[in-house]
């Protein structure tokens, strides 16, 4: 019986290593407008994220949201959207993608207590979903489906 890492290679799945971090989650390095970054792989995210501050450092075109942003425990805050922004993940890549802006304070505040690296924004549910995704949490490895590439 194959792996599942050989099942999905088959099936045309990139392998994009993950790590752990002391907070238990997942950083994963994306590369957004060109720019690289940290994130953290969050499946409970319905979308992508980045914060404030990387505005610029992305070349995000933003524009104010009325959808107020919750999680992690805080909530009601205000959000900006950028779209039609380009990602790449490993050798996996996506065109026309919407990310949120937000602030990250709170986010990073508790990953510096726990001495973990700031991170520059949160790879969310919808990337994860164009992407087929598939995390093999033993290994530590994040399997996004190439045929996305052509859906630009």
């Amino acid at each position: 019986m194959a792996s599942l890492q050989e099942f999905l290679l088959n099936k045309d799945y990139v392998k994009i290593k993950l790590k752990l971090t002391k907070t238990n989650h997942f950083e994963i390095l994306a590369t957004i407008n060109g720019e690289k970054g940290l994130f953290i792989l969050d499946t409970g995210a319905s979308s992508s994220c980045v914060g404030f501050g990387a505005t610029e450092r992305f070349h995000l075109k933003v524009k104010d949201s009325t959808v107020k942003a919750a999680g992690a425990g805080a909530t009601n805050m205000i959000t900006q959207l950028s779209k039609n922004n380009s990602i790449k993940i490993g050798k996996w890549k996506k065109g026309k993608l919407s990310l949120i802006l937000f602030d990250l304070t709170h986010v990073n505040t508790a990953l510096i207590n726990h001495n973990s690296t700031p991170v520059d924004g949160i790879i969310g549910a919808d990337i994860l979903k164009k992407g087929k995704g598939i995390i093999d949490y033993d290994k530590k490895y994040l399997y996004l489906k190439k045929t996305s590439l052509a859906k630009k």
